[in-house]
This record gives structure tokens, sequence and C-alpha cells, in this order.
């Protein structure tokens, strides 16, 4: 290989090397000079300016507990007026909405048959009766004719026998006549309670059987509602505990209280029935939906406004500031309460006093900066 040759080749190797080492020194001061920039618009990052209202303190506060509930109004008392025989309903008059007083007369079976049922009956009785009479005399002649030696012993008992079946029967047939006086009592239908006239489900002339239902009176002077918890909730409600209802239809509210709770669960749901009795108020109606809010009592905890708590994380957290700095916090969200007529929520895992971003203000990443102003402390 001619001399030349190799020159040339190791100045071609040497320029594209030089060619290399220079495209990373370019590389390397452009990644620096990124950095730098970076760097430098970091440290000039416009903090961001929060107003008095943007920031609230965790607080002690005696925090109102309170369970949402709902459910239909039901009168406490209530009933069903049925047919006690069979027959053709008559005389019924009332209607829906008719008052009717307890031992009121409200209808009446056909009591045709009742009646021949009564007259029959009364005169078994009183021919079992006479029976009776006949062995009884018979009894006293054959014990007369005993003593002075006329019959043996044998008749008399044989006639003593007589007498006692004679009896039974009388008392058997009076048994009857008994039944059927009570089968023609039952042919008249008397309101069972005070109240109105809810459901008429029986038509005068209609031919009815034993246990259908012609009336359902209720008694609108107790309502109560009907209220279903989770097995959860059910366990803090107790006896007595109020609260204040809102029906439909109706502007204003109703106190009630926990007169029971169910100690059953209800199966499938596994929901558990309580039972709130409301202050008579003569514009509730059986049937009518409430919501309200049950007072569960009260206690002293750390809290925060609810909407300050953030839940767009797996774990709820605030944001806190801290040094000038937003940080975020996981917590603890625990009983929910109001106070001045504002939710707050109790929390675990922050101290008394720690500033956070009202929930007005809206996600901020870490770490940016903030003006930190006073914040503003809901007084308790």
């Amino acid at each position: 290989m001619k001399p030349w040759i190799k020159w040339t080749a190791g100045a071609l190797v040497l320029a594209l090397v030089a060619a290399g080492a220079l495209r990373a020194l370019a590389a390397r001061k452009t990644q620096q000079d990124t950095l730098a920039a970076q760097e430098a618009a970091s440290k000039a990052q416009v903090a961001i300016a929060l107003a008095p209202q943007d920031l609230v303190q965790v607080q002690s506060l005696e925090l109102t507990q309170d369970l949402p509930i709902s459910g239909p109004l039901k009168a406490v008392h209530s009933a069903f007026v049925k047919a006690r025989v069979a027959g053709e309903l008559q005389g019924l008059s009332v209607r829906e909405g008719d008052g009717v007083k307890a031992g009121q007369v409200v209808a009446r079976v056909d009591s045709t048959e009742s009646l021949a049922r009564v007259r029959q009956a009364q005169q078994q009785a009183e021919a079992a009766r006479a029976q009776v009479d006949i062995a009884k005399r018979s009894f006293e002649n054959n014990r007369s004719l005993v003593n002075q030696g006329f019959i043996s012993q044998t008749a008399l008992e044989s006639s003593s026998a007589t007498l006692a079946a004679a009896e039974a029967s009388y008392r058997a047939a009076q048994a009857g006549a008994d039944v059927a006086t009570k089968s023609l009592d039952d042919t008249v239908l008397r309101a069972p309670i005070s109240g109105q006239v809810a459901q008429r489900l029986a038509q005068p002339g209609e031919r009815v059987a034993v246990d259908t239902r012609i009336l359902e009176i209720v008694d609108l002077s107790r309502l109560e509602l009907e209220a279903s918890l989770s097995p959860a909730d059910s366990l803090l409600v107790r006896a007595g505990q109020t609260a204040q209802l809102s029906v439909e239809g109706s502007a204003t509210t109703v106190a009630a209280k926990v007169s029971r709770v169910n100690p059953s669960a209800v199966a499938g749901s596994r929901a558990v029935l309580a039972y709130l009795t409301l202050e008579p108020n003569a514009a509730l109606r059986q049937g009518l939906f409430a919501q309200g809010k049950l007072h569960l009592g009260s206690a002293r905890t750390l809290a925060l406004p609810l909407t300050a708590v953030r839940t767009d994380k797996p774990q709820p957290y605030v944001q806190t500031v801290q040094d000038g700095q937003v940080q975020h916090q996981a917590v603890a969200p625990g009983a929910r309460g109001e106070v001045q007529g504002q939710s707050y929520v109790a929390v675990q895992g922050l101290t008394e006093g720690t500033q956070v971003l009202a929930g007005s203000v809206g996600p901020v990443r870490a770490g940016t900066k903030v003006k930190n102003g006073p914040a503003t402390k809901d007084s308790n």
C-alpha cells in the first residue's frame, strides 16, 4: 500500500473522531443549558396568592352527629273490619275519609240463616230440657220404689244413668244455642278502633266469605316513620333519640322520636327497621314519604369542613400548606356532623392548627408555592 493512502485514511479517522467529540460536547452543553433554564424557571416560579377564605384550620369542634333517614309514614294503630260469617253484605254506608268510633256498627251481613239456626238451637235446647225433667221425675220415682222394696237397686242405677245422659244432652244443646247466638252477633260488623276509613274493599249486596276484608280503618292521631337502616347504622340508633323530618307536601318540619328498633334484620336486604313516632299533626297522612336527620349525639374531635377532604385519589387526602408549599397528606375521615349549618368531618392524621386548602380552591399539585394568607377559623 502506498504511504499517502495510509496517511489519508488516518486523517479521515481523526476527522471523524473529532466530529463525534464535538457533537457530544454540544449535546452536553445543550443539556446543561436546559437544566439551568429549568432550575432558573423553578426559582422564578410565581407563588399562588391565596385569599383568606382559601385556607381553613384543623380545629377541635363539638361535632353534632346526624344520620340521614327516610321512609313512609304509617299509623301506629290500624285495623281491618272483616266478615266473620258468610253472606250478603248489607248496610255498608261509610266511605273513604269518613270518621268512625270504636264499636260503631259499620255494616251487616244478611242474618236470615243465622236467625234460623238460633231458633233451631233454642228449640233443641228446650227439647233437651224436657228430657231432663222426664228423666229426673223417673229417677225420683224409682228411688222411692227402691226404698219401699218394690224394685232393685240396679233399676235405680239405670234411671240415674238416664238422667245423667239427659243432662249432658241438655248442656250440649245449650252450647249449640250459644254458638248460634254468637254467629248471629257476628253478622253485625263494628269498627274495632276509632279513626278514619282508609279503604272500602267491598260493596253493599256483594256476597262475602269468612275473613273477607270489608274496611280498613286508620288512627291518624299517632303516626310513625318506618326507617330502613344499614346494619352499621342500626348499631348507633337507640330509643329516645330525636329527629327533624320533612314530609312531602309540607313546608314545615316535624319533630319525631325513636320509639323502638326491630331486633331482627329484613331477610335478603339485611336492613334493620327503626320506628320514629311523630308529634301529632292533623295535616299528615299515612303513606306520605318523609326524610330528615336523626340526632345521634355530639362529641369533641379534630375536624375540617367536609369539602376540604379530597377523594380523587385511592385514599382520601387534604392539601396542607407547609413552609409556603402545598403538600398532599392522607387522612382517615371519621364521623360527620354539622356546625352552624356547615358540614364537617372528623379527621385522623392531622394536628390541631394545621392549615389546609379549602375545597373551593380545587386540586393543586404537590410542591406548588403559595402565598400563605391568614386562615379563616370557624367558631364552634
